[in-house]
């Protein structure tokens, strides 16, 4: 117990209740969810010499603590307890075979390493089927501000399976913007932490074609069993359901009887679920019990980033200048980016073909889905500034400066007209802003056009500069 100085009171407080005046403090200051998914979890274990030692569900839930509410946690203290008082995390996994006391980033001895790989042979003794690809973890897949809070979440639901408020977790996005590698990312890390969980991915083609069989072979029980068995559900595109009425009534049966017993249920989709039709309205409902996530096409600097990964994990050197030109050609599509570096590999070990500018060049033609360079929102937005005589940065602040405002409009115009961008997109390049935004700009911009020639002129001049810088 912690004793309070004179000049606070001179009360004894219990661990339990220090921290149950911490989070009156921290109620009012967090959303909802926020509050139930990285405060409620928290259990306070025991206090000495002004200590309070509160135990957390894993290590990303310490690291996300530590990173986005240290301070208010430290109010809260202050508030619930005086200023003496410290906090120190204990965090607990469940292969741990006792709590890591700590206040640094948590680490594995190699006692418990040992005992993780024990546990892990044990498994694959077991022969559990989890259909996880196990090149698919957190550690190669690249953060960006597309995929944040996507990101974020997954690392919340692999401390503490089913035991967060992003139950069911559904993530939605286009093609080929990693959201395969996620879901499955989570299934790997839980398995990693958590050796003795029942998982297992499949794509709703399978599930479907599964149950026809289960069905033609009078197993449809059996079936519906082994699902409703597991620990964490992991189902990758649902929208192959739409339209298969028995199948997603097996679904939602299935779906029900795991989140009523506290089991996680991930799921992705090309589309969000408002825009699901032909799937059950029930089904649709529930999607809205957790947490909806999508994931945007990366900006730039993410895909700069994801080009030098996997450069570095094929084992080839490539300059900053062609990573950038891919980069920037290369707009939409993560697969795609993936699919230029492996033929440059392919041209530099089968046919000894230096990796030159003119060569990625070929290359970028032949992969990007047009046929053709496709010219991306950053290098419009670059070009426009630099023509404008404007700072690029201001064009995704806040600012209303006319010759700043001129210059967003223009680029979020271009956008439109020579990227296939969607409005959604173009608004989350210039500091998040809605589609409405940008419509309205697209007006101002063929008002301007039809009114002040000069401006037109200044306006081919642009679109000229960016395509040639493209080509």
């Amino acid at each position: 117990m912690i004793t309070l100085d004179s000049s606070y009171s001179s009360q004894i407080l219990t661990p339990e209740r220090i921290w149950i005046n911490c989070l009156k403090v921290i109620k009012e200051s967090v959303s909802p969810m926020a509050y139930s998914t990285w405060f409620l979890p928290i259990k306070p274990v025991g206090c000495q010499n002004n200590i309070l030692k509160v135990e957390l569900p894993g290590n990303f839930h310490w690291e996300w603590i530590e990173e986005h509410y240290k301070s208010l946690i430290t109010k809260a203290l202050k508030s619930a307890a005086g200023n003496e008082t410290k906090l120190e995390y204990v965090v607990v996994n469940d292969f741990d075979l006792e709590p890591e006391s700590t206040k640094n980033p948590p680490y594995l001895s190699e006692a418990k390493i040992e005992q993780n790989t024990v546990l892990a042979q044990q498994r694959a003794v077991e022969k559990i089927k989890t259909n996880l690809n196990p090149k698919y973890t957190f550690d190669n897949f690249i953060k960006g501000e597309g995929n944040q809070l996507a990101r974020a979440a997954a690392g919340a639901i692999s401390d503490n399976p089913g035991g967060t408020a992003f139950n069911p977790f559904f993530v939605y996005g286009g093609v080929g913007l990693g959201k395969t590698h996620l879901i499955q990312a989570i299934g790997n890390e839980i398995l990693s932490k958590l050796p003795g969980k029942k998982i297992i991915y499949l794509s709703s083609d399978q599930f479907t074609v599964e149950f026809l069989d289960a069905i033609q072979n009078n197993k449809a029980n059996e079936f519906s069993a082994y699902y409703r068995s597991m620990d964490v559900l992991i189902l990758d595109d649902i929208q192959f359901l739409i339209h298969k009425e028995k199948t997603q009534e097996y679904f939602f049966n299935i779906f029900n009887t795991l989140h009523q017993s506290g089991k996680q249920i991930i799921l992705s989709s090309d589309k969000a679920p408002k825009d699901l039709k032909g799937m059950d309205e029930r089904i649709i409902s529930r999607f809205h019990w957790g947490l909806q996530a999508d994931i945007q096409p990366p900006d730039f600097e993410t895909r700069i980033a994801i080009l030098s990964k996997k450069a570095n994990d094929f084992g080839i050197e490539v300059s900053n200048e062609i990573l950038e030109y891919i980069a920037t050609n290369i707009t939409s599509n993560i697969r795609e980016l993936e699919g230029c570096l492996i033929k440059l590999l392919a041209n530099l070990s089968l046919n000894s073909k230096e990796i030159t500018l003119e060569l990625v060049k070929k290359t970028v033609r032949e992969i990007s889905t047009s046929k053709k360079i496709n010219i991306g929102i950053d290098i419009i937005t670059k070009i426009t500034c630099e023509f404008l005589n404007v700072e690029e940065n201001k064009v995704r602040a806040k600012t209303r400066k006319q010759e700043v405002v001129l210059a967003r409009q223009l680029s979020m115009y271009l956008s439109k007209e020579l990227t296939k961008s969607s409005l959604k997109t173009i608004g989350l390049h210039f500091g998040g802003r809605d589609h409405s935004t940008v419509i309205h700009a697209c007006t101002t911009i063929d008002v301007l056009l039809q009114k002040d020639k000069s401006f037109k002129e200044s306006v081919v001049s642009i679109k000229n500069k960016i395509e040639t810088a493209c080509s």
